[in-house]
């Protein structure tokens, strides 16, 4: 079975990822079960630049296909912040009931229609040849008032999707995985990736 190795160490990110691939005939590694230890420097200006700069320095140590994804949450009040730092808002290592909070406080009195937010996911997968491809996915939805919701991880709690009426916290992973940024940026790439890998993946 071909191995990709998946650029992250959020077993919440991997469990998802394994879980939207599983169709296709790949092991889907994190790095930590690949036994790869790298310090990755995230200082690109945009999901996708991110994304890239993490599949290029674990291509560094592997001959396996790389994936790696940058993700994050934009609050249009908030000028599109947390954006690209959405990992390191209030802190790296900072608890997700803390940055939730203090974003919930920030937006404290704003009204509905103020409260407009997205996820982005961007996917990047690197080939041994050297190849890069990117593909993109989001999903719309605003900041709730309250922490809800027990599944998921990261900024779940708080972000509402009004056709669903709840949180992506609140949903079954099952239908997270249909609906969300990264699923919609996975199915994308799961098409590339059939494309060039072919009957690999039959």
């Amino acid at each position: 079975m071909r191995r990709i190795i998946f650029a992250t160490k959020n077993q919440g990110k991997i469990a998802e990822i394994q879980e939207i691939m599983k169709e296709l005939n790949l092991e889907i590694l994190s790095l930590e079960s690949a036994g790869i230890d790298a310090d990755i420097i995230e200082n690109g200006s945009s999901f996708e630049e991110n994304a890239i700069i993490k599949v290029k320095e674990i291509m560094k140590l592997t001959n396996d296909i790389v994936m790696a994804d940058d993700s994050g949450l934009e609050i249009d009040y908030l000028n599109g912040a947390p954006g690209v730092y959405s990992s390191r808002f209030e802190g790296e290592n900072t608890p997700y009931d803390i940055k939730n909070n203090k974003i919930l406080s920030m937006l404290e009195g704003v009204p509905d229609e103020k409260r407009t937010a997205r996820f982005v996911c961007v996917i990047a997968v690197g080939f041994p040849n050297g190849e890069i491809i990117t593909t993109k996915g989001t999903i719309e939805g605003r900041i709730g008032y309250e922490i809800k919701g027990e599944n998921g991880f990261g900024y779940d709690p708080i972000f509402y999707v009004p056709e669903y009426n709840m949180t992506t916290a609140q949903m079954s992973p099952q239908l997270k995985n249909q609906i969300s940024h990264r699923a919609k940026a996975l199915n994308q790439m799961k098409a590339q990736l059939r494309i060039r890998l072919g009957e690999i993946l039959e």
